[in-house]
């Protein structure tokens, strides 16, 4: 192309490049600012909203009749008695086992007392030595009371023998007493069931020995399981609800989702100092013999309250 074709651009057309271009510049800068000024706002509006607090307006709810406690109980046997020895000796036989059911005076063991039965025949030998003395001396009183009538002995000599055949009478009223109480303690060597129920505990064999007295481990326990006593511990704040004769509820782990029947029977009007509760005791049935001693179970009570009363609670 020739050099002479190529103009420069005039004044006028540079002018108008130029104010184009500063335009376009303030359009961008105005759009930044508004962009930026939206933002802002934006994120104002926003931090108010999250700053506002949302309350939960409680509801009130209307009182029952009762109020349903739980609590854990420990279920014991009606009667339970720890039979002991009341001789020493060793074990000669025993009758009954762990699990067998027995009567009221059902032989349980028997104990061999060599010891007792040497004393008890030494007691009848003495007793019998001394019946012999007392009947000598009645009849030298008798004989000296009829020679003092006739005067031919001295009033002093007949007191005397009265006094002496008095005082061997006596002698033998000890000695038969000790007598009955040595036959008494024969009768310990064989040990009894005391009430109808169930051998729980047997700590005997044959051949072991035997001391008397309540210490130490029994030899039998017994216990009366025709019904049970349930103890509870109920926290001070719904004692005043308890009454006897009130009913309830139990369960026990071993028999799931069965429930059985009890009666408040005894409520002890005593607070434990350290748990703050006050133990109760509730009886149920067990003819069917489904309860045992020393087990555990849940107790539902139905304690009353006051219907009036209104309770404030989040709505559900």
């Amino acid at each position: 192309m020739p050099s002479e074709d190529i103009k420069a651009p005039g004044r006028k057309s540079l002018l108008t490049a130029a104010a184009a271009a500063v335009l376009i510049a303030g359009i961008v800068l105005s759009y930044g600012f508004i962009g930026r000024a939206q933002s802002k706002q934006e994120v104002v509006d926003w931090t108010n909203t999250q700053a506002m607090p949302t309350v939960a307006l409680a509801g009130l709810i209307p009182g029952s009749s009762h109020q349903t406690l739980t609590l854990p109980g420990n279920i014991q046997p009606f009667n339970r008695a720890a039979i002991f020895a009341r001789v020493n000796g060793y074990v000669k036989s025993w009758d009954q086992d762990i699990g067998s059911p027995v009567k009221a005076g059902q032989v349980l063991a028997t104990i061999d007392a060599p010891d007792l039965d040497q004393q008890l025949g030494q007691a009848k030998a003495t007793l019998a030595s001394v019946r012999a003395n007392h009947q000598i001396a009645s009849l030298t009183a008798n004989r000296n009371n009829i020679l003092l009538q006739k005067q031919i002995v001295a009033q002093q000599l007949a007191d005397q023998t009265d006094a002496d055949a008095k005082a061997k009478e006596a002698v033998v009223d000890a000695n038969e007493a000790n007598v009955r109480q040595l036959e008494a303690m024969q009768s310990f060597k064989t040990l009894a069931a005391p009430f109808d129920g169930v051998v729980t505990a047997r700590n005997v064999e044959l051949g072991m020995l035997i001391n008397s007295g309540g210490s130490g481990q029994p030899l039998f326990e017994v216990s009366d399981l025709h019904r049970v006593r349930i103890y509870v511990q109920v926290p001070q704040s719904f004692t005043a609800g308890l009454t006897v004769g009130m009913k309830a509820t139990f369960e026990m782990p071993q028999y799931p989702g069965a429930q059985f029947e009890a009666t408040l029977s005894h409520v002890s009007k005593s607070i434990n100092q350290n748990s703050h509760s006050m133990q109760v005791e509730l009886q149920a049935d067990n003819a069917a013999g489904k309860f045992f001693g020393g087990s555990y179970c849940n107790v539902h009570f139905e304690i009353p309250t006051d219907a009036n009363l209104v309770k404030v609670g989040r709505p559900r």
